[in-house]
Formats: structure tokens, sequence, C-alpha cells
């Protein structure tokens, strides 16, 4: 169910400015900051050393990025005293900086989890045929 964007504009504005909320955004960013520099130096490596057709680098780290979140999230809901930092950190922080990709298949997998066959075909097609559409038009625009 959807929040009124009136009550989610409160909701961010009061919230955003709390210790707690600046300390998780804080942590999203240490994890970011690695998952991004993992991701660049697996990349660089991969791509001097694979002269092929596909891009070894980014689809090593998707799909690594994949097998990881699955394992934070199956070992996050085995130790559910795990602090929440320690889940932003890996999860939002870490997996989000290495790769959106993660985030994506692991919402998929949630919804087939939860039967709801129709918005996964539905958020699988947005995404990928939308995603590609955008990409064209920002760089047709651009061009």
């Amino acid at each position: 169910m959807c929040v009124p964007l009136q009550k989610q504009q409160k909701y961010l504005h009061k919230n955003t400015t709390t210790p707690k909320m600046l300390k998780s955004i804080f942590i999203v960013g240490i994890g970011s900051f690695i998952g991004g520099a993992i991701r660049y130096i697996i990349s660089t490596l991969m791509k001097s050393s694979c002269n092929t057709f596909l891009p070894w680098g980014t689809l090593t780290v998707n799909l690594l990025g994949c097998f990881i979140i699955g394992a934070l999230y199956a070992l996050f809901s085995k130790h559910t005293s795990t602090p929440n930092s320690l889940f932003l950190l890996l999860t939002t922080g870490f997996c989000g900086g290495f790769t959106t990709f993660s985030t994506f298949a692991n919402e998929g997998l949630q919804m087939l989890q939860n039967s709801n066959i129709g918005g996964f075909i539905t958020y699988i097609l947005l995404s990928l045929i939308a995603g590609l559409a955008l990409v064209a038009l920002g760089y047709w625009i651009i061009k």
C-alpha cells in the first residue's frame, strides 16, 4: 500500500535529520564506497584479462553480488539479533555499491516467494525494458 506523498514528505523531513538517520546514512555510505571500489577493481582486472564479446567484469560483479546478498539475507534471517547497522553496511551499503543488480534480483526472489507472479513479471519487464529505453533516451538527448 502506498503512503500519500504528503505523509511521506512529513515523515522524511522529520526523520532525515535525526542522529540515528544520519548514522545510518554514514554507514550505508561507507559500505557503498567499499563495494564501489571493489567493483571497480574487479571490473578493471577482468577487462584487462578477458578480451571477448561479453563485459565479463560487469557480469562477474552482478552475479557475485547476487550470491552475496542472498547469503547475507539468509544469514541475517537466521541471526535476528544482528545489529541493524551491520545489515545496512553489508546489504544496502556494500551490495548496493558493488551492484544494484543484486538488490533487483533479491526483490524479484522475494516477490516469487510471496507468490506475487504478476508483480514479479511486471517488475522484471519494466526494469529491463524501461531501463534500456531510458539509457538510450539519455544517450540520444545528450548526443
